[in-house]
């Protein structure tokens, strides 16, 4: 793919209901830029959404790590942006993006704050905790998005193919090679997981587990609280 300056991954399983949203966001980008939908496995109407939404589409095994490595190889783009498929880009990130890749002296990454879709004092009190988390440890997750030189990207030999942590390993190991700047506007991403799964209980779960991951356990015992992790054929049930 050529001719665009940015390339855009978005990992999906089953994401019909959200993903639709974020082409369109996408859409309203103003600069070159290609979409991946990068699917492992998608039994609903994901694939035809994504082309029908302007995206190319590549399969492959299921497993976010591995699906955005994909992604990211069907593309050619100098820079690269990896998206989950239930967030949203909303005008001031939109624009924060575009001054980042018009950038002469910019960073090698970049991550959107992070902020969960809709009203409610839990949803504040979450994003709170993520920013003091970013401010004493330096890390993000992949639901703030990563923007990324193919270069450095490549450098650190992409996404880390883990059951769980890819997104904190790569911003570890970008960390180790240079400076990630914080862009000014926003990435919205849904707060389904945590109405699904019990607010506490998430909040919990994902603070406790990057701890440990920290600390030296091993992703593949911390993947056993993340049962919508595990693809079906190891769990023996559906995402």
């Amino acid at each position: 793919m050529t001719g665009a300056t940015l390339g855009v991954v978005i990992p999906t399983i089953d994401e019909a209901g959200h993903l639709p949203r974020l082409l369109a966001d996408l859409a309203e980008v103003q600069l070159p830029l290609r979409v991946v939908v990068s699917d492992g496995g998608s039994a609903d109407d994901t694939l035809d959404l994504a082309r029908a939404g302007g995206a190319v589409c590549v399969s492959g095994p299921r497993g976010r790590a591995a699906q955005m490595n994909a992604g990211a190889r069907a593309l050619d783009t100098p820079w690269l942006l990896f998206l989950h498929a239930d967030s949203r880009l909303p005008s001031a990130s939109r624009s924060a993006l575009v001054s980042a890749l018009q950038s002469d002296n910019g960073p090698a990454a970049a991550y959107f704050p992070f902020r969960l879709s809709g009203p409610g004092w839990f949803w504040r009190l979450v994003e709170t905790g993520q920013r003091v988390r970013e401010r004493l440890t330096g890390l993000v997750y992949g639901d703030q998005g990563l923007l990324v030189r193919r270069e450095a990207f490549e450098a650190v030999g992409g996404y880390p193919e883990l059951p769980l942590m890819e997104d904190v390993e790569m911003v570890r190991r970008l960390r180790r090679s240079g400076r990630i700047a914080r862009l000014r506007g926003p990435l919205l991403t849904s707060p389904r997981t945590y109405q699904r799964l019990g607010r506490w209980k998430v909040w919990l779960r994902n603070g406790a587990a990057t701890s440990l991951y920290l600390a030296g356990v091993a992703p593949e015992r911390l993947a056993r609280w993340y049962p919508e992790r595990v693809p079906a054929s190891e769990n023996g049930h559906n995402r």
